[in-house]
């Protein structure tokens, strides 16, 4: 993508002014987004995204630039115009670069450029067709298809040079239902780092139906009542929980600053016993997964949490040098116009020796989130607030009525000391996190478990 002369006296350019460490990010992406509307093609958008960011560290200090000009001489005045924010003696005058070699992770069979466009569409119109034939209370589908192929290279003046494909297909299915004045709407977007082969992995039907089902189910629901109570947070997205509340709060970003509420805390207790979680970039074809993280270092699983005891962070280069450890394989960005810093892959609780119907049995009350929707959180204390986009109240051991309108308020390392059930059947959703170092695809992932009480938000009345 660039000839070795170019990053290497780019680089040198950028040590010229006492930096001690230099980096260059080059990144070639070509994506394809489909919008739908009620079986209608609304907008169809091909794109092609190309630059080059060089990053220079000056002890703890870093500088960052990027440009979309890749000529040599534009950056050498890129590299020489971010090192006029340093000050020092010249650095390197030589650098020698060494490719790295990395394993596939992530083995691609149907390449999205090679997929014609009616073919998308065709996935599209059956995933509408499947939930607008749900039921007659299905008042809008809104259905998105997106495909990227980013290409990278990554070199830095340690003499690491390494080159990396990721290539990532996603169907989003939004349906909404209404009952007179009333409307209410779930999503389901199932995606993964492979190509369009994804939909013969996933059933797209099935999937849309599911997501009718949640918002007709809704639509008729009562409004689930006020109070501290039992929660039990179902597999999949429920994990989204355990990504914003406490995840967040295990990245080097925070932990570095000691805007943690996790700093200073390995070895410790931060979890109930029943709690393993784990950040893996390495699960082959996972929406969050990676050869090699946005630094050039190899992904790798990393065990956060290990029976309740803190066992580790998700740490990048900077924050490596201000922890004294060595980097996770957990540096991300979303694109070259981002620096990179320590972000999460795929993040899960891992999965318990119970079954989901053992805690649903031996549960006398509580509210049951089968599935989470948006909410807040505070990284440095780890509140949170999130709404339950689809809960039931359970009764004397089984499943009573559905419920709307939920939502649990708590703090992560709380929540994380009173899960008293966890189940065995893990899974993971995708979604889109939003940082630093802005938006890039994760999995969230859980068993279902069973916390012994949460604030649960909604509207006063009896349990």
């Amino acid at each position: 993508m660039l000839a070795r002369s170019i990053i290497t006296d780019t680089m040198i350019a950028a040590l010229s002014t006492g930096g001690d460490f230099a980096e260059i990010f080059m990144e070639d992406t070509r994506g394809t987004t489909l919008r739908m509307l009620n079986g209608s093609l609304e907008e169809g958008v091909s794109g092609r995204d190309y630059g080059v960011g060089i990053r220079i560290f000056q002890g703890y200090r870093s500088v960052y630039a990027y440009t979309n000009d890749a000529s040599k001489e534009n950056l050498l005045k890129v590299a020489l115009e971010a090192a006029a924010a340093l000050e020092g003696t010249p650095g390197l005058t030589d650098i020698v670069l060494n490719r790295l070699v990395v394993e596939t992770f992530n083995p691609i069979r149907l390449e999205p450029s090679s997929v014609l466009h009616t073919d998308k569409v065709a996935v599209m119109r059956r995933a509408h067709g499947a939930a607008t034939g749900y039921d007659q209370a299905i008042t809008q589908v809104a259905i998105t298809y997106l495909d990227t192929d980013q290409n990278v290279l990554i070199a830095n003046s340690d003499g690491l040079l390494v080159e990396d494909r990721r290539v990532r297909t996603r169907l989003g299915i939004n349906a909404v239902a209404s009952k007179g004045n009333e409307k209410q709407s779930a999503f389901r977007g199932p995606g993964a780092h492979m190509g369009f082969e994804l939909f013969d992995h996933i059933d797209v039907e099935a999937v849309a139906r599911d997501a009718a089902r949640s918002a007709v189910t809704m639509v008729n629901a009562d409004y689930a009542p006020s109070g501290k109570y039992p929660v039990i947070i179902d597999n999949a997205f429920g994990g989204v929980i355990f990504h914003e509340a406490c995840g967040h709060g295990l990245e080097a970003t925070s932990v570095a600053k000691g805007a943690s509420v996790f700093s200073g805390k390995l070895g410790q207790q931060v979890a109930s016993p029943l709690v393993t979680a784990v950040d893996d970039g390495t699960i082959p074809n996972a929406w969050g997964s990676q050869n090699v993280d946005d630094e050039g270092t190899k992904t790798r699983r990393n065990v956060l949490i290990e029976n309740g005891i803190l066992k580790g962070y998700m740490i990048d280069k900077l924050n490596a040098r201000r922890m004294a450890m060595e980097p996770t394989g957990s540096s991300r960005r979303q694109s070259y116009k981002y620096a990179p810093t320590s972000r999460m892959t795929n993040t899960f609780i891992c999965a318990g020796d119970s079954t989901k119907e053992e805690i649903i049995g031996n549960t006398e009350y509580a509210l049951y989130a089968r599935h989470m929707g948006g909410g807040s959180v505070n990284p440095a204390t780890g509140e949170f607030n999130f709404a339950v986009s689809e809960g039931y109240i359970v009764r004397n051991g089984k499943i009573e009525k559905p419920v709307r309108g939920g939502t649990l308020i708590g703090q992560g390392s709380q929540i994380l000391q009173k899960i008293d059930m966890v189940a065995s059947n893990l899974a993971t959703g995708q979604g889109m996190c939003g940082s630093l170092s802005g938006l890039i695809p994760t999995d969230v992932g859980q068993p279902t478990i069973r916390v012994s009480e949460i604030t649960v938000g909604g509207r006063k009345g009896d349990n």
